[in-house]
């Protein structure tokens, strides 16, 4: 049996947006495209109407396509002698990558004001990145913590 371990992390991506407010934000784009499309029905450019119609289209699809993306989560779970990553896609489809504690190495880049724009763990062979999605913010109290978690489990 395996103890209990150093650090685990379950990074998920930020969305603003319900389901509920996506609706909202539809529904009052249809009611402001409304507006000019009576405007332009009344003066014979009814063809405009399809325009704004595909434009409120492409904007469910946006919407849509963002929240479903948002199922999408990283787990990261550091014990003495084994660190497991494991992502799993907004599809479902999942992966999973092992690393020895005492071989990997954190990578943290920053850019030129000092906010974390990529974490990676790197050894020989490999090289993952991890919480893509994560706000400069999140990344860096992630990357601080792991660090620390990663340096205990070396000691």
């Amino acid at each position: 049996m395996q103890s209990a371990p150093l650090f685990s992390a379950d990074l998920r991506p930020h969305r603003a947006l319900g389901p509920q407010g996506i609706r909202n934000v539809i529904l009052f784009t249809a009611v402001l495209i409304s507006i000019p499309g009576i405007f332009f029905y009344a003066i014979g450019a009814w063809p405009v109407i399809g325009l704004l119609g595909l434009d409120l289209i492409a904007l469910t699809w946006a919407l849509t396509a963002s929240f479903k993306s948002g199922r999408m989560f990283e787990t990261v779970t550091l014990w003495r002698d084994n660190l497991e990553v494991r992502h799993v896609s907004a599809r479902g489809e999942e992966r999973r990558h092992q690393f020895n504690p005492f071989w990997v190495r954190l990578d943290v880049a920053r850019d030129l004001e000092g906010r974390v724009t990529n974490i990676a763990l790197r050894n020989r062979q490999d090289r993952l990145e991890i919480g893509a999605f994560l706000t400069p913010d999140d990344k860096k109290k992630f990357a601080d913590g792991f660090g620390l978690a990663l340096s205990k489990a070396r000691a």
